[in-house]
């Protein structure tokens, strides 16, 4: 079944275009167009993208304009998710120019940043389609706009790991240490969440992913495994479970397997035809560039 695109809740995307706004216009707004610009005068405008890529922050750059002049006309030409060419216009954008002119830049920030994501997720998730695993951002993001490039990454071909700290348990080597186990760290998660959360546990070695496995997580982490020692764990975990390598993919019954750290694009496809379920990266988001758009006004 096709998975629907997702899509941000118009409150969430009116508080943050707000913000961004009040701090763009500071304390005395845009002077230097309530200097240069009459009231009167109108403009059009077209958001054009300079270079391939996802588009992403459609409906933000929309509500910017709309925050600053409700008159304003904004006409969406591509659609969230949408793979486009160099030159092709995302938006046409009409009204009365003051408002356009200040609106502009929060508008283009928002579809820059994310759509930058959007298309670097991509880049990561057409190298492993051919296999079953997944790319997952992290919690590595920019404070305040988790859920905008949570958001961008799933547009891109990604999935989503956990968004906070409450919505599933994810037990780090620091926890490990502290708490004195693997196994005894998963049966105090089970027994202290409700049965809807998720847990998941990280492991640095093969003796730590047995010892896991004792306690059912629905998830162990693999971290910093080369493609040998990865292809290891997935045969571990499908002797484990009692599973041949025909049935291991489709099993719900058996642990997942997340494999983390220093996942880059080349080295990606490796990772993922080991047979692991997800991989797991901050780059997607702390590293994606943005994506070239540019607005281009006319009278």
């Amino acid at each position: 079944m096709t998975a629907l695109r997702p899509e941000l809740p118009a409150l969430m995307v009116e508080e943050q275009v707000k913000a961004a706004l009040l701090e763009d216009l500071g304390r005395a707004g845009d002077i230097t167009t309530l200097s240069t610009i009459g009231p009167d005068r109108t403009a059009a405008a077209n958001m054009s993208v300079r270079e391939a890529g996802v588009v992403a922050g459609l409906e933000l750059a929309r509500t910017a304009f709309r925050l600053i002049d409700p008159s304003i006309r904004f006409e969406a030409l591509a659609a969230d998710g949408d793979r486009v060419a160099p030159g092709t216009t995302v938006a046409r954008i009409s009204g009365r120019a003051r408002g356009l002119l200040s609106a502009e830049r929060v508008a283009l920030n928002f579809l820059m940043h994310l759509s930058g994501i959007a298309t670097y997720t991509a880049t990561f998730a057409d190298e492993i389609a051919h296999t079953g695993a997944k790319v997952c951002c992290t919690r590595k993001t920019i404070p305040g706009l988790r859920a905008l490039e949570k958001y961008a990454v799933r547009l891109g071909g990604g999935s989503n790991h956990r968004y906070g700290l409450d919505d599933a348990v994810l037990i780090k080597d620091n926890h490990i240490a502290v708490s004195g186990g693997v196994a005894g760290a998963v049966r105090a998660a089970r027994a202290y969440c409700g049965h809807l959360v998720k847990v998941e546990v990280e492991v640095d070695g093969l003796a730590q992913l047995r010892e896991a496995l004792t306690a059912s997580p629905d998830v162990v982490l693999l971290d910093n495994m080369g493609p040998e020692l990865l292809s290891e764990a997935v045969a571990i975990n499908a002797a484990h479970w009692g599973l041949s390598v025909a049935s291991y993919p489709g099993d719900l019954r058996r642990t997942r397997l997340e494999a983390s750290g220093n996942v880059q694009i080349e080295t990606i496809r490796a990772i993922a035809e080991t047979g692991v379920d997800y991989i797991s990266t901050s780059k997607i988001t702390m590293a994606a560039p943005t994506l070239d758009i540019g607005l281009d006004v006319s009278i």
